[in-house]
């Protein structure tokens, strides 16, 4: 079992979500977040020529995905597909071992769980 983390822009989320729902991924969970990478932020250039620190922190989705090992690829592949744009920003995703869940109202375990 894998936890999939994708920090995407927020304006790719309602795609993104259409898409991980076309190809069989209902359990997804999100939330809205700030951050930056990288790009440190936005900024911009003052009347003066300078480069002045505009906003420091962007608007993110931040969406947890948990699925067995088989369908990592799939899930990732999607996730790629829509948000890379090719600029600064398109986002992350991380891929971390998931080593136990428990469904709550059933007390099913492991794989049967998600």
């Amino acid at each position: 079992m894998k936890e999939i983390i994708a920090v995407i822009r927020p304006n790719q989320w309602q795609k993104t979500k259409s898409e991980l729902f076309l190809g069989g991924f209902n359990s997804i969970t999100v939330h809205r977040v700030y951050g930056r990478g990288k790009q440190k932020g936005l900024r911009y250039l003052s009347k003066s020529g300078s480069l002045e620190e505009g906003i420091v922190f962007l608007p993110k989705r931040m969406v947890t995905i948990f699925v067995n090992d088989l369908e990592v690829e799939p899930v990732l592949k999607i996730i790629e597909r829509i948000n890379k744009t090719g600029s600064i920003g398109d986002g992350k995703i991380f891929v971390l071992p998931l080593e136990e869940a428990v469904r709550v109202r059933t007390g099913e375990n492991g794989d049967s769980a998600l």
